[in-house]
């Protein structure tokens, strides 16, 4: 009863505040310039941030962020990180176990689906947390904000299939090295990865005509040209949806593209990611884009990609998308022609963009502070950032972005999710925020609860059945000590209440006066909560 009654209170106290923008609407100062690019560049700020980015400068701060090889990992997170066995193997080694686990469920003995489901949700988690953890720990704020940018962009359903084994290495591999690097090499890494392989069925797709062997697997039902990632690849990967081009030059480039595969058996022995299979491929001529390609084999599809990387219509699509995240819902054009420009003068360097987006006056202008409203993820990670509670157990955190609408890794549509307040902002989506703010601040998600860990694969088996070698036994022991899901984690640890004067000091004028003025006049065991349940905070 009193949990309900807190929580009707501070919904109502809040009703009382204008969700319109976050600051007080003067010309920013040198501290409110500091709040928005935290909350730009950075998911917000953690104790202390707004204070040490004021001293040294926004220009000298995005300076550092945009160079993040030069800011060291703090060793508790690194450490962190090294423990997440999943996480740190490679793609073959992690689908070998959840191949393993999915036929331990043939017999639909209901050990083995309860085996399954632990092994399956280890692995899941694991590649949560680290993503999670790096967003709420890691210096690097802006490679972390470029992660949840080029995610969505090059969207994978972690919920399909051999994908729940794939997605880490998706991120690590094809995505993360390139966050502020070459647009093209970035889209020829998520081209080749066989998470996006899978995920659109490029791994399927053959010449008309082409019969596949006696093998048995995902192999056999390689049959017939399949479009959806030659569709995907233009209309949401580079040139957008009003990008020029045809049915028919979707139904070319998927010609283009056939035989970009994967095979698993070789993926699981040799962790051979990506395979060209020429026998697959299209061997005819295509026209595509106005132009005659001939057979070249592989070649066609690295042309491809060079030609719409290299793209006016990309550079234009890609920086309308930068600009929207980091500026406005509706992005100003003049600043997304300026981006464009800079995109194809420097062929696509992602790094030259983002310093003609950030020095803009755009960026800075008052009218685009607090101007954002916060996805889930934003609003999640920014509150556990602020809060700076502990973050042993970070499942509540991620079972909370599904909660929300935004489950991690769980977009099933290729366009990824929104970044736009019309797509966030409804009456019962605050109203979930404000339940997760107010349990957050109270001190009631079990975020310091030590997990239990799964036992090892092989241990469940009872013993080794010479299936599987010995380096690969080895390798799914270490996969099984992920933390599992809250579900099934030790009794709760209380965590403290959150200090309201103190959260107040580490969101500084992100929190206009009125909204000051509300939680001040306020019972003190509501004011936490009011803050991180405010319009305010929601937005960025």
């Amino acid at each position: 009863m009193k949990k309900t009654l807190s929580f009707a209170v501070i919904a109502v106290l809040l009703l009382a505040v204008s969700p319109a923008r976050a600051a007080d609407a003067s010309a920013p100062g040198a501290e409110q310039q500091a709040v928005h690019v935290l909350n730009r560049i950075a998911f917000g700020p953690k104790p202390g941030d707004i204070g040490r980015v004021t001293q040294m400068g926004v220009k000298r701060y995005i300076d550092s962020q945009l160079e993040p090889s030069s800011i060291a990992y703090p060793e508790a997170l690194s450490e962190r990180l090294a423990s997440l066995d999943s996480i740190n193997r490679s793609a073959g080694d992690v689908v070998a176990e959840f191949t393993e686990l999915r036929k331990e469920v043939r017999d639909e003995e209901e050990g083995a689906r309860q085996r399954r489901r632990a092994g399956i949700g280890a692995i899941a988690l694991q590649t949560a947390e680290a993503r999670v953890l790096r967003a709420i720990d890691s210096p690097r704020q802006l490679e972390e904000v470029l992660v949840d940018f080029w995610y969505n962009h090059f969207n994978v359903f972690e919920g399909k299939g051999v994908d729940r084994a794939l997605v880490a290495s998706y991120e690590r591999d094809a995505i993360r090295p390139h966050v502020m690097g070459s647009f093209r090499a970035m889209l020829g890494a998520t081209a080749k990865h066989p998470a996006m392989l899978y995920y659109l069925d490029n791994y399927l797709s053959t010449a008309a005509g082409y019969t596949p062997g006696p093998r048995r697997g995902p192999a056999a039902k390689a049959r017939g040209l399949n479009e959806n990632y030659a569709r995907e690849l233009m209309e949401l990967h580079t040139l957008g949806v009003d990008g020029g081009y045809t049915q028919k030059d979707v139904t070319e480039l998927a010609r283009m593209l056939t035989g970009w595969t994967y095979d698993q058996r070789a993926l699981i022995r040799d962790n051979q990611t990506f395979r060209f299979d020429d026998k697959r491929h299209d061997q005819g001529v295509k026209l595509w884009l106005g132009r005659e390609v001939a057979p070249q084999g592989q070649l066609e599809g690295e042309m491809a990609l060079d030609v719409l990387a290299a793209h006016p219509a990309t550079a234009r699509n890609v920086s309308f998308k930068l600009a929207q995240y980091f500026v406005q819902d509706n992005p100003p054009p003049v600043l997304v022609e300026r981006m464009a420009k800079t995109f194809l003068d420097s062929k696509g360097d992602i790094r030259s963009v983002l310093r003609t987006l950030f020095a803009s006056a755009e960026f800075m202008a008052p009218a685009a502070q607090g101007a954002k409203f916060k996805t889930p993820y934003q609003f999640v990670i920014s509150a556990a950032r602020a809060s700076a509670a502990p973050m042993v157990n970070i499942a509540p955190l991620v079972a909370t972005m599904g909660q929300l609408g935004m489950p991690l890794y769980g977009c099933q549509t290729p366009d990824g999710y929104k970044n736009t307040q019309d797509a966030w902002l409804n009456p019962d989506a605050l109203s979930r925020r404000i339940t997760f703010a107010t349990a957050l601040a109270g001190g009631r998600l079990p975020l310091a609860s030590v997990p239990k860990r799964p036992v090892p694969l092989r241990q469940m088996n009872g013993s080794k059945d010479g299936a599987m070698s010995g380096a690969m036994d080895g390798a799914m022991d270490g996969a099984m000590v992920a933390a599992a899901p809250a579900a099934v984690t030790a009794p709760a640890a209380a965590a403290p209440a959150l200090d309201p004067l103190q959260l107040q000091a580490t969101l500084g004028g992100g929190i206009s006066s009125r909204t000051l003025a509300t939680v001040a006049s306020s019972a003190a065991p509501l004011r936490a909560a009011m803050l991180l349940g405010s319009p305010d905070f929601m937005q960025r």
